[in-house]
């Protein structure tokens, strides 16, 4: 028999931060992972999280957790994937330092992930992103932050996890402006900065007077960074605000990351090649930059336009017999 406890604290000590130098954003998502499954288990076994066992976690209880996720508490299938991946991570963990288990791992691990829907990204047209930068009182130092935010968020395309990281040091002004950042992935890069953007920040940190390992964007004039959470909440306020002036924000549903497909989008429509829109973003491959192609529909009319239609006359498919009549009618 088997304690959890045990297992668990090593594999976040020993494979995650030890082995692998997980990011701490890997390890947050791991942690609250784990948190929800050891809180479901316990509602099911009636065991506290401390005295579990390996052997409660069965694919019959992963399963029913998965299902919780999406239909009691509202996940998408991303984010059961997401959780999927780091059960499966533990396992896998598992399966080296308890093989006598070996068959309740491989029942664990065959469980797949889910297929996830697709949509079309979303995104803001020039019209837009003129309101929503309007939206903030800048008479206010809340708003001259959060109006310098917006803007380089548009500009540079950073995640929300890299626009709350920057320091005041990563941020140069001066010939060749560009600000560094440390994305996903641990990986490092620079992003030049327009001179629209460079007027905007060198206005915000001479007001900011921040040391250079101070946040960027600090919550309040002597705390730390903003929180992810935040940064949702001043942009949900702002687009509200700019509904006014601009009706079609209504339908559409934003996020902190939409900053990130309109920099993309823009950057595509200005005629930059999707490997330069890749290292741009800090996607891994440009596979992943292909969803703005498939969201571009001026791109796809300009692709139309340079077509010629085929020589054909309008009409009706009619069957020839009566039973593929009824197989084309299912």
């Amino acid at each position: 028999m088997s304690l959890l406890a045990p297992l668990l604290e090593a594999f976040f000590t020993e494979r995650l931060i030890g082995q692998r130098r997980a990011s701490p954003h890997t390890i947050a998502s791991y942690r609250d992972t784990f948190s929800l499954l050891l809180a479901f288990t316990q509602q099911q076994t009636g065991r506290p999280p401390s005295r579990l066992k390996l052997e409660d976690l069965d694919a019959p209880l992963i399963g029913a957790f998965l299902d919780h996720l999406e239909r009691e508490r509202g996940n998408s299938v991303r984010t059961r994937n997401a959780r999927l991946a780091a059960v499966h991570s533990l396992f896998r963990f598992a399966a080296l330092r308890h093989p006598e288990h070996a068959g309740r791992i491989a029942r664990v691990l065959a469980i797949p992930p889910k297929r996830a829907d697709k949509p079309l990204v979303t995104f803001l047209s020039d019209l837009e992103v003129d309101a929503l930068l309007a939206a903030p009182d800048r008479s206010l130092w809340i708003g001259r932050r959060d109006h310098a935010l917006v803007v380089l968020a548009i500009q540079t395309g950073l995640r929300v996890s890299e626009l709350i990281g920057l320091r005041c040091q990563d941020v140069s002004l001066e010939r060749g402006a560009h600000l560094r950042c440390e994305g996903k992935g641990r990986k490092e890069r620079v992003t030049p900065l327009t001179s629209q953007t460079v007027a905007v920040l060198r206005a915000w940190l001479a007001e900011r007077r921040g040391e250079p390992a101070d946040p960027l964007f600090p919550a309040s004039h002597h705390a730390g960074p903003l929180s992810r959470d935040a940064v949702e909440r001043l942009l949900t306020k702002y687009v509200r605000s700019a509904q006014r002036d601009c009706p079609s924000l209504k339908s559409k549903h934003l996020s902190p990351h939409t900053l990130r497909h309109t920099s993309a989008m823009r950057l595509l429509h200005a005629g930059v090649d999707r490997t330069v829109i890749a290292l741009w973003l800090g996607h891994e491959t440009t596979r992943t930059t292909d969803m703005y192609l498939h969201a571009d529909l001026a791109l796809k009319e300009q692709a139309l336009a340079r077509t010629t239609p085929p020589n054909t006359r309008a009409g009706r498919y009619r069957a020839p017999d009566s039973l593929l009549a009824f197989l084309a009618s299912l």
